[in-house]
């Protein structure tokens, strides 16, 4: 036997495995490099953006997270990725309701699509005035937090940082059905660099583990510590996914508000996925992203949010080929999707905080929201040079509506000019037209048409 092993390891040795170049993925699209066009003529209220390019796997994703790490809109959109060839039109404005008219804007779209080369340290400010970049981040450490939620669970993970010292950069926490998941970036705030002690990672992850478990916890907790550029919004969907936060809830029909439905188009080989829910900002991309990490492709689709709700349409197919033959399969979909939508869903009332930064503020803030019972369901945190720009969406301790003078109590202790507060969830009346209505008029065919129209006279899409 050791004589075969040490025969096979020889031969295995001497085998000469084939060259495969590095650049080899990236060849056509460097030989056909993406065409974008931003377009402020064609119509009045929104900007196209008109994106031609090779297709791959996951480009629809890449491009509806460029539009909507820049705080963009997108009201209407119209995709085609069938084939070899990937042609998609975007109706855009930013959450003002404005043009993309700043030229430094849209140079950054088109470097972060790769339609010409970035330059270095690329970056832009949105219309919130968030600064968005091409820098890298690796000079912070990236913590990946996921168990059981709780009131008070974010402020304990805040008090564990600010104990080691921690400067919290930036950071993004989510709770959906009974499950709470976090993305922080931190820094040492000695070294202003990320952490490289060993023994103080180790430490951290204990202590933020031991909080994690503080509530009965039939799933177990997660700790990750990494460096390099993580996207939050992505990682965040990602790790509830994987904790199948999608299970253990109701079929989403009970739901007036939002309606996801299934069917196969035989003759075309597609499934149809119909989405109809209350409009927000970042829907599309929380849509696309889990179709994405699902493992399907959307070879059409269309998009139209004009009033308070959103109606999407996807012809999609598993990579492999195959549509979603089975009940089971499309429950599946239906539910990861419904989880999707709602994992950013407004809740509560909206608290924004900006404050010059410094270690211990959020642990501060978020203890101040514990002692007055309220229990945060989301929270966005940013800082811009020395500002520290946040949002929290707060509830009382069993989840439901705050009393307004719990708010002002809290805005007194905190501080009126530093927190502010902000409309909660969106109160939209149901419109008149129907479903069915709605899917006649998003169907295949139209698509189909328009995209013929679209190639032979831009003009149309007037």
């Amino acid at each position: 036997m050791l004589l075969i092993c040490a025969m096979y390891e020889t031969a295995m040795s001497t085998v000469c495995w084939p060259y495969f170049d590095p650049e080899y993925e990236t060849l056509s699209q460097r030989i056909n490099p993406p065409r974008v066009v931003i377009d402020n003529k064609s119509l009045e209220d929104c900007t196209l953006i008109k994106v031609d390019s090779a297709n791959k796997h996951g480009i629809l994703l890449e491009v509806v997270q460029v539009l909507t790490d820049l705080d963009l809109t997108v009201s209407k959109a119209y995709i085609s990725s069938d084939g070899s060839w990937f042609m998609d039109v975007f109706h855009v404005t930013d959450q003002l309701g404005k043009k993309v008219e700043d030229e430094s804007m849209i140079e950054y779209i088109q470097q972060a699509l790769g339609a010409k080369q970035p330059g270095p340290n690329s970056e832009v400010q949105t219309c919130l005035g968030r600064l968005v970049g091409m820098q890298s981040m690796s000079e912070h450490t990236v913590i990946e937090l996921i168990g059981a939620d709780r009131p008070g669970l974010l402020s304990e993970i805040f008090a564990v940082l600010t104990n080691h010292n921690c400067n919290i950069v930036a950071a993004e926490a989510w709770t959906h059905n009974t499950r709470a998941a976090s993305v922080v970036y931190v820094t040492d705030h000695d070294t202003l660099g990320p952490i490289n002690d060993n023994q103080k990672l180790t430490v951290m992850k204990e202590q933020l583990q031991n909080v994690l478990r503080g509530a009965e916890d039939c799933r177990g907790v997660k700790t990750n510590f990494s460096l390099g550029l993580t996207h939050k919004d992505r990682r965040l969907h990602q790790i509830m996914f994987a904790d199948r936060d999608y299970e253990g809830f109701s079929d989403c029909s009970v739901d007036s508000k939002l309606n996801i439905s299934i069917d196969n188009c035989v003759e075309k080989g597609y499934s149809v996925v119909n989405i109809r829910c209350l409009d927000r900002p970042k829907l599309l991309y929380d849509i696309v992203c889990t179709i994405t990490d699902m493992q399907y492709v959307v070879s059409h689709g269309t998009i139209d949010s004009d009033g308070p709700f959103a109606n999407q349409e996807y012809y999609i197919r598993h990579m492999d080929g195959c549509t979603l033959d089975t009940e089971g399969e499309k429950q599946r979909v239906i539910k990861c999707l419904e989880a999707a939508i709602k994992r950013r869903s407004p809740q509560g009332i909206r608290l924004e905080l900006c404050t010059t930064d410094r270690v211990g503020l959020l642990s501060e803030i978020t203890r101040v929201f514990r002692e007055n019972g309220l229990s945060i369901a989301n929270a966005g945190v940013t800082t811009q040079g020395e500002k520290a720009v946040n949002s929290f969406y707060v509830t009382n301790m069993s989840g439901g509506p705050v009393d307004m003078r719990i708010i002002e109590a809290v805005r007194n202790e905190i501080g009126k000019q530093i927190l502010s507060v902000k409309d909660g969830a969106p109160k939209s009346k149901e419109p008149s037209y129907s479903l069915s209505t709605l899917k006649s008029a998003l169907s295949l065919g139209t698509l189909l048409r328009f995209q013929w129209d679209r190639l032979s006279n831009v003009s149309l899409i007037k």
